[in-house]
């Protein structure tokens, strides 16, 4: 008989909660009544877009390039991302003294390549329609000696990632469901095996873009599906396939995933800003999105949400919540 080992456990969250404390930040849990009164639900959000860089990918980076030897943070480091995980582990990699190199789309965020090359990363560009960021971070970390360390591909950045989760749950106690928004998988898995560990009976809830289905449709088919590469708003989660190690945890732990349309997206950043008075980039608004739309479906007395992030500048904000009024 054999059996096989997740690749991350809830020891790992822990473990890396303990490493990540002091380094990230203890991001707040925000509470609104109008929200509750919408979604008909207690609803507890997880501000992660108040986390160094913006955005959680700061706790998996981290988490990783902590545990790397002396003689691989020497040579330095190795990543591809669309912006957040970029700016991450370029923090990282100046927080433990090394140097970054990061593979981005010729069409990132403006404000998160800024930020990336802040943190005094060294950025290479690609054609995310026609070019294969894994090959060309790949070669680049092989070229050079660079440690790589892939925005979601690795146990211990989803075991990062999950301290999010694994925060919320023990600031709030016992929550009915949980959603997170889902990219490459990373933080879902993350947060799932932290809430699931903790409280087995509590349902997980993933959130996709319409156009970037990946993970619904794989887990509709049970083994990982490719889409094409979408067009959305939720640059984060533009994304065509599920990661392996991911979708290995998620395909056991997640419940359930939901779609919603960039337009709603854009209808949960406004509320989001006028309302709870939060900025929030389209990726870490499409579980908001869920809840005021009602794609969520009936939810249960007490729920935990995780935003994601806030990384987008002011230009496109006003672009995508409407422009300027006079």
């Amino acid at each position: 008989m054999t059996t096989t080992t997740p690749p991350v456990t809830l020891d790992d969250v822990r473990d890396a909660a303990a490493r990540l404390k002091g380094v990230a930040h203890r991001t707040p849990v925000l509470r609104s009544r109008t929200l509750d009164a919408l979604a008909g639900a207690e609803i507890f959000l997880k501000c992660e877009n108040f986390q160094r860089v913006g955005a959680f990918k700061f706790r998996g980076a981290y988490n990783a390039a902590s545990r790397l030897t002396p003689d691989q943070l020497s040579r330095g480091i190795a990543a591809y991302s669309s912006g957040n995980h970029a700016q991450a582990v370029a923090l990282a990699a100046r927080e433990l003294g090394t140097t970054a190199v990061i593979v981005m789309p010729e069409d990132a965020p403006p404000s998160k390549r800024a930020a990336t090359a802040g943190y005094g990363a060294e950025i290479v560009t690609y054609d995310r329609y026609t070019g294969d960021r894994v090959a060309v971070a790949e070669a680049l970390a092989v070229e050079r000696g660079l440690a790589l360390i892939p925005p979601y591909e690795h146990p211990h950045v989803m075991a990062g990632q999950g301290t999010a989760a694994y925060e919320l749950l023990e600031e709030v106690g016992e929550l009915d469901a949980l959603l997170t928004p889902v990219g490459g998988g990373g933080l879902m898995a993350g947060s799932a095996t932290a809430a699931k560990g903790l409280h087995p009976g509590i349902r997980t809830i993933g959130v996709e873009p319409e156009a970037g289905d990946d993970t619904k449709r794989s887990l509709e088919a049970g083994r990982r599906v490719s889409v094409p590469v979408p067009r959305t708003i939720a640059d984060g989660q533009a994304l065509h396939t599920p990661g392996e190690l991911t979708f290995s945890v998620n395909r056991r732990l997640l419940d359930e995933v939901v779609l919603v349309t960039d337009d709603e997206i854009r209808d949960a950043m406004r509320f989001a800003f006028e309302r709870l008075k939060i900025v929030v980039e389209p990726s870490g608004a499409t579980p908001l999105a869920a809840l005021l739309t009602g794609r969520a479906g009936t939810l249960p007395p007490r729920v935990g949400v995780v935003i994601s992030g806030g990384n987008i500048d002011a230009g496109r904000f006003a672009e995508l919540c409407g422009g300027a009024t006079t």
